[in-house]
């Protein structure tokens, strides 16, 4: 594999389980698929000593063909707002979710490996109070070799939304994020 080959899907489904799900049984030309605001239910029941029903296994979509990282909630108002999946063709790459760096329900930061090198990908849901970015530019990491930071910033701005007249000061604080980890600012592509 080489990093510059990866085909990579990143899109907000508002919470839309059918969406995903779509998208697991057809993106199958993709490598990796980050969403933003994933739906978070009840999969099935799960035995229990206590409770006679069951007790709710929560999370999201899953697919054979696909490997899920997503940072376990700790309490029920905690649920992750991004996900990865990971195609299970780049298993030998070694991909793993690093909360290690990154514990917060809207960043995941996963890592693999390609010709004894570490790479970094970023999935950010940054809300209407861009709590996200405020954590990344808060929180420092020393991380070398990010290939990209995508995701939903809910971030309308003149540097890159032509028909929006004005600009944010929150777009600098991304602008600084974005250079703590060496990236540039691109625009947006829809191979769809």
């Amino acid at each position: 594999m080489i990093v510059e080959n990866l085909k990579i899907f990143s899109q907000n489904v508002r919470k839309n389980s059918l969406l995903v799900n779509t998208f697991l049984e057809t993106l199958t030309h993709f490598d990796i698929i980050l969403i933003q605001e994933p739906p978070w239910s009840e999969i099935h029941k799960t035995p229990s000593s206590l409770n006679c029903e069951g007790d709710p296994l929560m999370g999201s979509s899953h697919h054979l063909n696909w490997t899920t990282f997503a940072r376990i909630p700790s309490n029920d108002k905690d649920f992750p707002r991004v996900l990865v999946y990971v195609n299970i063709c780049l298993s030998a790459h070694r991909f793993l979710l690093h909360k290690d760096i990154f514990n917060h329900r809207d960043v995941s930061l996963i890592s693999f490996s390609n010709n004894n090198t570490c790479f970094y990908i970023l999935n950010v849901y940054s809300d209407l109070s861009h709590t996200a970015l405020k954590y990344l530019k808060d929180t420092e990491a020393n991380i070398n070799n990010v290939v990209l930071m995508t995701g939903d910033f809910n971030i309308r701005d003149s540097l890159w939304d032509s028909s929006f007249p004005f600009h944010s000061s929150i777009s600098d604080d991304l602008i600084i994020v974005t250079d703590s980890f060496n990236l540039a600012l691109s625009s947006p592509t829809n191979l769809l």
